[in-house]
């Protein structure tokens, strides 16, 4: 069984955790039905939160306004917070059940993918919820839609998705050729040129390399060629020199992430490289434990140590980097173990970690009880 534990903000019941205080502790998450599948991702827009199996099913908390969640009955809306199943469509040709095969947030939107039922990629892309910036990627005049619906003719034929991000108003979708798509605003050249409102799915032109990995931060773009390669261009804003102090290679990466305003780079020897805004001690302290895995919210980050404990840094206001006091400058430096591997029950080991808009996840998988 999986057990996933929640903290930070909580004011429209993203934290699934049954109310909608904030909370500086982690507190078990509540399902609508068992959790059983392990947990493939977890992302966040302003006050909702996705959460995307292994098994392709698709869990949401929080917000019920924005239509981000999808579709949801009155009794699911008068619920206690909790994270329920998605409702999405079957497919008209073959009443194939839908499963998800990746999942992104803007502020108020939620994109995912389809995997093809025969090849298992993703060769669909939906969108549902609302967004005023092109976010839906529906064209020039659809700005909000409860039903997950499908982006026409993307992505082109002979293609599928392999990589999906989102950010506060844009969306990149990495394809298995190695291009890669955008929409939403790219007023500051975060989707290339020309630099405007982009309101249905646009390549960028002039990478130059074969991308494999984007993330995105509120006014820009990074992307990643293969680890062996370490290839890494930065589209958009510069503004915390998110531009002008990146490396002029990646290689060997292991994960990637992006903040509002940072960019994280998690070597394969355990090294984690940050930079961008460190005015709340984003950047990644000094002194952190070689880490295995790392997950990028808003404006925090969150590491899986290979000793076991996960720790948290940035602005945590929220609580979403657990109990803070009187820290000297905005708690710059600081990091914060939120779940410590000495306190895991015997026989469960933590599985994944998340971040999202001021808020932080940690899933636990519980030993089978003996029949």
């Amino acid at each position: 069984m999986i057990v996933l534990f929640a903290l930070g903000s909580n004011g429209a019941g993203q934290l699934g955790i049954g109310h909608k205080e904030d909370v500086s502790v982690p507190k078990q998450a509540r399902f609508s039905s068992d959790l059983t599948s392990p947990i493939a991702s977890i992302c966040a827009g302003g006050n909702h939160t996705l959460l995307l199996t292994r098994s392709g099913a698709l869990f949401s908390a929080g917000d019920t306004d924005a239509g981000a969640r999808g579709m949801l009955t009155p009794d699911q809306r008068s619920m206690r917070p909790q994270f329920q199943p998605v409702d999405l469509p079957v497919s008209e040709q073959d009443y194939q059940p839908f499963k998800v095969g990746l999942a992104a947030a803007t502020w108020t939107a939620s994109v995912i993918t389809r995997l093809d039922p025969d090849s298992n990629k993703s060769t669909q892309v939906y969108t549902f919820g609302t967004g005023t910036k092109g976010e839906l990627g529906l064209g020039d005049f659809i700005f909000r839609t409860v039903t997950p619906s499908a982006i026409p003719d993307f992505p082109p034929p002979g293609t599928h998705v392999i990589d999906l991000s989102a950010c506060m108003s844009h969306v990149v979708a990495v394809l298995s050729n190695g291009d890669v798509w955008g929409w939403g605003n790219g007023r500051k050249g975060q989707l290339g040129a020309p630099e405007e409102v982009v309101q249905a799915p646009r390549r960028i032109e002039g990478l130059g390399f074969k991308v494999v990995r984007a993330v995105c931060g509120t006014e820009f773009t990074c992307l990643f060629g293969a680890a062996e390669t370490g290839e890494i261009a930065v589209l958009g804003s510069d503004k915390w020199e998110i531009k002008t102090k990146a490396p002029s290679n990646a290689a060997g990466w292991k994960e990637v992430g992006a903040s509002w305003g940072d960019i994280y780079v998690l070597r394969e020897d355990g090294i984690l490289l940050s930079w961008g805004r460190d005015d709340h001690g984003q950047i990644a302290p000094a002194g952190l434990s070689k880490t295995e895995r790392i997950a990028v919210g808003s404006e925090h980050a969150v590491a899986l140590g290979e000793d076991g404990n996960v720790v948290a840094w940035g602005w945590g206001e929220h609580g979403n980097c657990g109990p803070i006091g009187n820290a000297s400058e905005n708690g710059k430096g600081q990091q914060n173990v939120i779940a410590s591997s000495r306190f895991v029950p015997p026989g469960a080991k933590i599985t994944t970690i998340g971040a999202g808009c001021a808020t932080s996840w940690v899933a636990i998988e519980m030993p089978t009880e003996d029949t």
